[in-house]
């Protein structure tokens, strides 16, 4: 049975007034005066809203804006994009598919060894889970992401160590 991820008169009513003007009136939090900006703990982040998981620390990177940034979501059925005129300039909205909650903007300047994009996201717009309390909160099956970017990065540093060797 999958999760029913839902927005809810309860769920908006568990809000702060910072993250309902985000996720509800599509506002933008101030950068480098959020919460996830700087994080570098391991996990993963969920719609602060209705609970589907959206973006995973093995993609999150600092891309020197002051938001939380990640090279893509963990599902791209999970978020929704459309094209935001405000501001007298053409920018692509990302929001959360389930909620329709407001999570910020993607743009076309991310690493490019990555796929190219930038998910520039509000930190009001997710709730992190940690790894270790993935199973506990009910996100288990993501445990997963973590040991195939711990394979991956073991991979690159054997061949790294490989490339040393035969030269």
């Amino acid at each position: 049975m999958s999760p029913d991820y839902r927005k809810t008169p309860e769920a908006l009513d568990r809000l702060t007034p910072l993250q309902r003007k985000v996720t509800q009136d599509d506002a933008t939090e101030p950068a480098f005066r959020n919460e996830f900006w700087n994080n570098h703990e391991p996990g993963i982040y969920v719609d602060v809203v209705s609970g589907p998981p959206l973006f995973s620390s093995t993609d999150k990177y600092d891309s020197h804006s002051g938001w939380p940034s990640f090279t893509r979501p963990i599902d791209e059925s999970l978020v929704t994009e459309k094209v935001d005129r405000s501001l007298f300039m053409k920018r692509v909205e990302v929001r959360s598919a389930a909620a329709d909650s407001h999570l910020g903007h993607v743009f076309d300047d991310g690493p490019m060894e990555a796929g190219g994009l930038r998910y520039c996201i509000n930190s009001a717009s997710l709730r992190f889970i940690h790894l270790d309390d993935l199973e506990r909160e009910g996100y288990g099956e993501y445990r997963a992401l973590f040991t195939q970017a711990d394979a991956a990065a073991s991979a690159t540093t054997t061949a790294t160590a490989d490339q040393k060797d035969a030269s």
